[in-house]
């Protein structure tokens, strides 16, 4: 008995340290980690369904579908920055929560959509439970970021998208049965995770509201110039989005030899390095100018793909396929560099008292650039490969004015200090 234990002991103590590698370091990173994780988890199970429920099981035509879309992204755009003044002044905490729970209703009320003026209504309030998220989340994020901020906030975006992968999957299942009560599951599913979530969160400490005094402080996320700069910036670059969404798909498909297949495996392998990478490309990211360095590269490396991916329209086969995976890989890395600067202009730019109110002007920029994206793109997409690289030099130029821009209006633009 006892030389087992012995002998076991040594075996045991690696894989408890390489599981807690794995794990953030307190228990209040930990409970924010277990949310994030359960609630982007069901986030991939609907992002990847909802589209053929409603246009295949409720019936709607995919014109009144986006439409329904476009209204519900509308109301979230401006019912963030709401959300995020909310979040500061009530706590966020208990903001994230609220917003989890009415997330859950809106999922439940998709299952009783039967005509388009539902769909709009369930629309809009799945939108303003989306773009709550992040101004609600962002205070807790910045209050238990221990002493290494930017790790947690990187190790939260690789664990975001392994999450998403992991629901997407799921999702497949339902999909490939195809019927009303298997997409039912799902949405079912969905509205568990976001309780899940709410539940989580309960493990996190309640963060004490700040109270802005007087009208001075009053949407002061959208009188501050630098900050302001920023999002516009990263608003800018955040087009980029939509590369492996929607320009790669159809690029595949349409002008290149290279199987359709490719398109799951170059989604796969972005993922794949999102996950493993992203807390050691967010390493060093500390302050405005390393931030600006990361947007630099950010723009050359994603116009390094894209030109590779321009390149695979012509040659056979196979050397489609390795430029188009070889651009994918090159524009992770722009990928990678950009959220590493977007994380330290988002926290880093914001006074404390005020995280949730400009969380939300920054994901206001995030959204007009989601929004707008698809159409960019697509006219790239309709020039061929000089739309390509077009694209290419456009991001390049956003990165290398970055700097200079949120520069030129923090002289002209004094605010209190972020911390």
């Amino acid at each position: 008995m006892g030389l087992t234990e012995q002998g076991a002991r040594p075996a045991l103590a690696p894989a408890r340290s390489w599981v807690g590698r794995l794990l953030p370091e307190t228990g209040p990173q930990r409970a924010i980690s277990l949310a994030t994780f359960v609630n982007t988890f069901g986030s991939g199970m609907f992002m990847t369904s909802s589209a053929l429920f409603f246009t295949k099981i409720v019936g709607l035509s995919l014109s009144r579908y986006t439409t329904g879309l476009l209204v519900g992204s509308m109301v979230g755009l401006a019912g963030g920055l709401f959300v995020g003044r909310i979040a500061d002044q009530l706590g966020a905490r208990e903001a994230q929560m609220a917003v989890k729970l009415g997330g859950a209703v809106a999922t439940v009320c998709c299952l009783l959509v039967t005509d388009f003026w539902q769909w709009v209504l369930v629309s809009a309030l799945i939108g303003l439970t989306t773009s709550g998220h992040n101004p609600c989340q962002a205070p807790l994020i910045r209050a238990y970021g221990g002493e290494n901020p930017v790790r947690f906030r990187a190790y939260q975006r690789s664990l975001t998208n392994l999450s998403l992968a992991l629901g997407a999957l799921a999702a497949g299942v339902a999909i490939g049965i195809g019927t009303r009560s298997a997409y039912a599951t799902l949405l079912w599913a969905r509205s568990v995770a976001y309780v899940g979530c709410a539940v989580a969160l309960l493990r996190v400490p309640r963060l004490a509201p700040t109270r802005a005094v007087g009208l001075a402080r009053r949407w002061q996320a959208l009188r501050d110039g630098r900050y302001l700069a920023a999002t516009t910036s990263n608003a800018l670059m955040s087009v980029h989005f939509a590369v492996p969404t929607v320009l790669l798909p159809l690029w595949i498909a349409d002008e290149t030899h290279a199987p359709r297949s490719l398109v799951s495996g170059a989604f796969i392998l972005n993922t794949a390095l999102i996950v493993c990478l992203q807390v050691r490309a967010s390493k060093g990211v500390d302050d405005n100018r390393s931030a600006a360095q990361r947007m630099l590269w950010a723009g050359m490396a994603i116009a390094a793909g894209l030109a590779l991916i321009a390149l695979a329209a012509g040659p056979p086969s196979g050397a489609a396929v390795a430029l188009v995976l070889g651009g994918i890989v090159v524009y992770t890395l722009g990928e990678l560099w950009h959220a590493a600067a977007s994380m330290e202009y988002q926290f880093g730019l914001a006074p404390a008292h005020a995280q949730g109110q400009y969380s939300g002007v920054f994901g206001l920029g995030q959204g007009l650039a989601g929004a707008f994206a698809p159409a960019i793109v697509g006219v790239g997409l309709s020039l061929g490969a000089p739309g390509l690289l077009g694209l290419g030099l456009a991001f390049l130029v956003v990165g290398a004015l970055t700097r200079p821009l949120i520069s030129f209006a923090m002289r002209g633009s004094p605010v209190e200090e972020a911390s």
